[in-house]
């Protein structure tokens, strides 16, 4: 075999992929001005109600934004714009994950609010798209996505940032195929990137009164790009937020031992690179009883998009019981939106509902069964809840 023809090959297409990270470097240097929502008009939100069970839990969580919105919405201030050309057929038949027409009206929107997409994988007959997600996620640069988790039986009220952009996902589709023996794939870390995400982790930890800052990465291994992360961290916290103390913990400690108490002690806010806080939020939400309970915002400094974190349900779409999906997640990504456009008093008062309705009382309880309530059934449950606090 020739292998000089086959590395300088893969050698141009990694020049390639390094020439277009440092210009989004360049881009990054630029990107400083944070949208203030008190200045603005009108907040237009844009929603997406995504493939599978997204439309039936959408229709859910719409129902609550209006109710708690009812006043914005109907002079104006807050402007619901259904986006549509996002259903899976739709982009399969364009061949595009992020159909140009849609991320357009996407940019013409503050927020966005969303339901799961399907990502098609080998063998389900579909094109090889790309994640539409983090697509949604480089174009409109969600650099943090913030996922709150919260177990109070068990003390725990933790709020985890992950990068959303970087690492392992960014040039997930632009891996190296070098010859049929070998395949190599990338993963990044940019200064800009880690120092970002380290800096909204702090931010937030110091307007809440947290005092812990963790990160979790796997850089007894990673050395390099985990080192680089855990040490943008320990730069930003210590020069900018020297009353919050840091906590280095492995990915793979933190997964298995996260809801030991002696493990946890002291946690309050987590800051992760992008794969590792994939897998740890999924893992923490089914601790908080299942990713149906849990929900995504993804900050960035122009825009915001918020989401589920649960996938479009294909067993419940298989058997028929899509209207008894668990609608919870999707209903705390509206609320997290609410409070993101400047109205944490409406978040606070879906929060509380959602506590009775899940915990206090459980009068009508989802467990995605046809004997048990449907998504409507408790989202009505939900708004007589909220009704009746806002009598109180």
């Amino acid at each position: 075999m020739n292998y000089e023809a086959v590395i300088q090959s893969a050698q141009e297409k990694f020049g390639e992929l390094i020439r277009s990270e440092l210009e989004r470097v360049e881009v990054m240097k630029q990107d400083s001005e944070v949208k203030d929502f008190t200045k603005l008009e009108q907040i237009t939100v844009g929603i997406m109600p995504g493939d599978g069970i997204g439309p039936i839990l959408m229709e859910q969580a719409l129902r609550v934004l209006h109710e708690l919105m009812r006043k914005e919405i109907a002079s104006g201030k807050l402007r619901v714009r259904m986006i549509e050309g996002m259903t899976i057929e739709e982009r399969a038949a364009k061949l595009q994950s992020l159909p140009d027409e849609v991320l357009k009206a996407c940019k013409e929107c503050d927020v966005l609010v969303k339901g799961p997409f399907v990502t098609p994988h080998a063998g389900d007959g579909l094109p090889n798209l790309v994640s539409a997600n983090s697509l949604l996620r480089r174009e409109l640069q969600l650099f943090a996505a913030v996922r709150p988790i919260c177990i109070p039986e068990k003390g725990i009220n933790w709020t985890f940032f992950r990068e959303n952009i970087e690492g392992e996902y960014i040039l997930g589709n632009r891996g190296i195929r070098v010859n049929e023996d070998l395949g190599i794939d990338f993963k990044v870390c940019t200064r800009q990137g880690a120092e970002r995400i380290a800096r909204a982790a702090f931010e937030f930890a110091r307007k809440n009164g947290k005092k812990n800052v963790t990160v979790v990465t796997k850089a007894n291994i990673v050395k390099l790009v985990d080192g680089d992360f855990v040490w943008a961290v320990h730069r930003i916290g210590e020069s900018e937020y020297p009353e919050i103390d840091i906590r280095e913990e492995l990915v793979d400690a933190m997964a298995a031992k996260m809801m030991d108490p002696e493990y946890s002690k002291g946690i309050d806010v987590i800051v992760l690179p992008n794969l590792y806080g994939d897998i740890v939020t999924d893992v923490a939400a089914e601790q908080q009883g299942g990713l149906g309970t849990a929900s995504s915002s993804n900050i960035g400094n122009k825009y915001a998009l918020f989401e589920a974190i649960h996938g479009v349900g294909v067993y419940l779409c298989k058997i028929g019981c899509q209207a008894y999906a668990d609608p919870c997640s999707l209903i705390r990504a509206m609320g997290e939106m609410m409070a993101h456009i400047g109205y944490a008093d409406r978040k606070e008062k879906l929060v509380r509902a959602l506590d009775i309705c899940t915990r206090t009382e459980r009068k009508v309880v989802v467990t995605t069964k046809p004997e048990d309530a449907s998504a409507a059934e408790f989202t009505d449950y939900l708004l007589d809840t909220i009704q009746k606090l806002e009598k109180a």
